[in-house]
């Protein structure tokens, strides 16, 4: 996992090894700062919209809330079986979406670290997730075999008791889904990729496949 602060100043990744490290991009050889403490692979990370603090999620069921100028731990949380597959922060709000294998996602208050919204769990493995620019909807993907399973879910973070649309037509694991930029000109779409060899690009509002 990857992935760079708003400024674009420092880049973030997280390894097998259990720790995440920090890079500057100025050129400066080796990461300026460490984030160890998870006790398995680490499998999610999420940079607040001020760049001040980081989140990371793990397979050891647990998301860390870290100070990126010191390194420290400034909180910790734990569910059992909730084997986190991605984090995303919900631009302009203090929120986490959170994806799991437990067929989960997850909405995390980062102020307190703890879950403020679970959404109906999926008949799947829960693979990634992602936040829509406004901060309005999430999307999640699901694993999947032989034409079972493997959609993409939009939800609605403001009225959180169901899903909104499901986007259906990989055959095997949905492994990314992102919200694409759009504008007035363009019709807001998504698209998916996923182990069946194919990236599919979606009307987000009807379902249709570009």
């Amino acid at each position: 996992q990857v992935t760079s602060a708003p400024d674009s100043s420092r880049v973030f990744s997280a390894s097998r090894d259990r720790t995440v490290l920090m890079w500057e991009l100025d050129g400066t050889a080796g990461p300026r700062q460490h984030f160890p403490g998870h006790q398995l692979v680490v499998t999610g990370l999420a940079v607040s919209p001020d760049g001040s603090q980081l989140c990371t999620g793990s397979r050891d069921n647990s998301v860390c809330r870290w100070d990126t100028a010191t390194g420290e731990c400034l909180a910790r949380a734990a569910i059992s079986r909730n084997l986190v597959t991605h984090l995303c922060w919900v631009p302009g709000e203090p929120y986490l979406i959170q994806s799991s294998e437990d067929k989960t996602i997850r909405v995390w208050d980062s102020r307190e670290l703890q879950v403020a919204h679970s959404f109906p769990a999926k008949q799947h493995l829960q693979t990634c997730c992602d936040a829509s620019p406004d901060g309005r909807y999430c999307l999640s993907s699901s694993s999947g075999a032989a034409g079972q399973g493997g959609e993409a879910t939009l939800w609605d973070l403001r009225q959180t008791r169901s899903q909104v649309r499901e986007y259906k037509g990989h055959f095997q694991t949905t492994t990314s889904c992102v919200f694409l930029p759009w504008g007035p000109a363009l019709a807001p779409t998504i698209a998916t990729s996923s182990c069946d060899s194919t990236v599919k690009v979606w009307d987000r509002d009807t379902g249709g496949r570009g």
